[in-house]
Order: C-alpha cells, then structure tokens, then sequence
C-alpha cells in the first residue's frame, strides 16, 4: 500500500515550499555578486542583532557550530567579519561586521528587496500586510515561550 499524507491541507508543506522557492530566488540573486547564501545569512544576522557568539550565530542560522567555522574563516580573510575577545568571558569570541561588511551588505540588501519585491507580485498592499499579520502568528503560535513555576 502506497504512503499518502494530506500534503495540499499541510501548513509545513506550504511554507516549506514557499521557502525552498523564495530561498532558491534568492540564491540566484546573490551568485552574480559572488555572494554565498550563508555569508548573507550571516550578514544579516550581525545586522540585526550584533555581535554574536559562534554558537548563537549558529543556532540562528539553523546549522551546527562547526559547520559555521569555514564560513566565518572565508568571511573574516575577505574582511567582511572580525573575531573578537568577548569582553565578560574571554574564552568566548564574539562575531562583529567588519568595515569592509558595509559594501557586501548592501548589494545583499538589493537583491533581499528584488526578491521580496517578486515574492509579493500581484498582492494588494492589504493582502501583503494580511499575509505578513497571519505568518507572524504562526511563528508566535510555534515560538516556545518560558514559563514560570506557579508559586
């Protein structure tokens, strides 16, 4: 008997695919600029949140720890990141942008704002915001949340 699964009704085989697609896009995008996904994952995240421990930068971009080392020795020899001593631990190194970051960033910017732009083709501006209303409430929904022991 062959496996069967509900795929049409699987909200994880929607954003899966919506990802994969939106993801592959902007690969492409980024190759002509000789612009690895990864270093602009990492990029991003030094943008957004600031220096990072390896293992945090690791943790956000879904990957293992090791797995980031040859990414950030290739970026930091292109003088786009830099390893620091962490100042309250100094066994731990913090990942911060380098000046030479700022040039690289901005043509990933570019390409992240072609993309979305032709993500979102053919989308009133009211089904834009819908969209981005309902797919922040399914990350909140999946976002575990701390909780407090009960006195």
């Amino acid at each position: 008997m062959p496996l069967q699964y509900d795929f049409e009704e699987s909200l994880g085989y929607w954003l899966a695919t919506a990802h994969q697609a939106y993801m592959r896009t902007f690969q492409q995008a980024l190759a002509p600029h000789g612009i690895t996904f990864r270093q602009a994952q990492v990029l991003g995240w030094l943008v957004a949140e600031g220096p990072q421990s390896q293992r945090d930068l690791a943790e956000r971009m879904l990957i293992e720890p090791p797995n980031l080392v040859g990414v950030l020795d290739r970026m930091q020899q292109a003088g786009l990141v830099e390893r620091r001593v962490c100042p309250h631990d100094r066994r731990k190194k913090l990942i911060h942008l380098a000046p030479g970051a700022r040039r690289q960033w901005e043509k990933i910017a570019q390409c992240g704002r072609e993309v979305r732009s032709r993500a979102v083709e053919g989308l009133e501006a009211h089904e834009r915001e819908t969209l981005k209303a309902l797919l922040g409430r399914v990350r909140e929904n999946l976002t575990p949340t701390s909780t407090v022991p009960s006195p």
